[in-house]
């Protein structure tokens, strides 16, 4: 039966498993564009409860990784299971509205003039701000309570293009709260942020990571600083294919980060929080 799949350990196959337990399912999976391969033999598992940060350089295949995770792009070999529904076998329109994402390529198309209280509800329907379709009070609430939550419900009634950075950011990730997702990807949300917008951000996705009811999420990031207290799992990549996948204090090490990245890397660590810097 198809939901049935082996599930991988570094050593290979080791069990098998249900996929319909499970966000994500990767089994072998490669993507190719032309002669260039931008990820490769990829096996990977999501579970419901797990909050994961995917740390690998320019070019290690994060993006491509994030957007075989949000149903944009199919696998050249291999397969994806999301949310139980095998890639290429499901209504992608019926998947997407189950998978929250916030990416840098979204915050470009919103419109300067939207308000920010619809550029959140707008979600439901899949289109970016308010065109002819209706909301009720219970939408727009909801919208409204999702900024609470990320610590901006005072900008509501703001444009979008009058927002910061930091609070555009967070506006996004509202939006991809709005629908009730399965799983929450966020593509580099911390990316062209200062040091107190980052701060902010890192505190508000740790909340969310520590609440038992938040979906599944997966994190990605360049950078060991922008990982938020409360994430769990740590998957790393280096030139498409994967340098170590576990529990976060396991795979984080300065053996891992410092083959990740092709550097010796000084690893450190406060509280929660991680550091990393070139060993003099």
């Amino acid at each position: 039966m198809d939901g049935w799949l082996r599930a991988f350990g570094n050593n290979g196959p080791v069990a098998d498993v249900d996929v319909t337990d499970l966000v994500v399912h990767m089994a072998g999976v490669s993507v190719r564009r032309g002669k260039n391969i931008l990820v490769g033999n990829i096996d990977w598992a999501v579970e419901l409860d797990e909050r994961w940060v995917v740390l690998g350089p320019n070019g290690a295949g994060k993006t491509t990784l994030l957007r075989l995770a949000s149903a944009e792009v199919h696998p050249t070999k291999g397969k994806v299971h999301l949310l139980g529904e095998r890639l290429g076998k499901t209504d992608i329109s019926e998947l997407k509205p189950r998978i929250g994402l916030c990416s840098a390529a979204l915050n470009g198309r919103v419109p300067a003039e939207e308000k920010v209280v619809d550029v959140v509800v707008s979600a439901g329907y899949g289109v970016l701000g308010r065109w002819r379709e209706e909301y009720d009070q219970l939408d727009t609430g909801r919208a409204r309570e999702l900024l609470g939550t990320l610590g901006i419900e005072h900008l509501a009634d703001r444009t979008y293009g009058t927002l910061s950075e930091g609070e555009r950011k967070r506006t996004l990730i509202a939006r991809a709260l709005m629908t009730d997702p399965e799983m929450l990807l966020l593509d580099e949300p911390a990316a062209g942020l200062d040091l107190g917008g980052r701060e902010d951000l890192v505190a508000k996705l740790s909340e969310l990571a520590m609440d038992p009811d938040a979906p599944a999420t997966v994190l990605v990031t360049h950078h060991v600083e922008e990982i938020p207290p409360g994430f769990t799992h740590c998957l790393l990549l280096r030139e498409g294919s994967v340098v170590a996948q576990g529990l976060l204090d396991d795979v984080l090490t300065e053996e891992n980060l410092s083959k990740t990245f092709a550097q010796d890397l000084e690893l450190t660590r406060s509280g929660n929080r991680f550091f990393a810097r070139r060993k003099a």
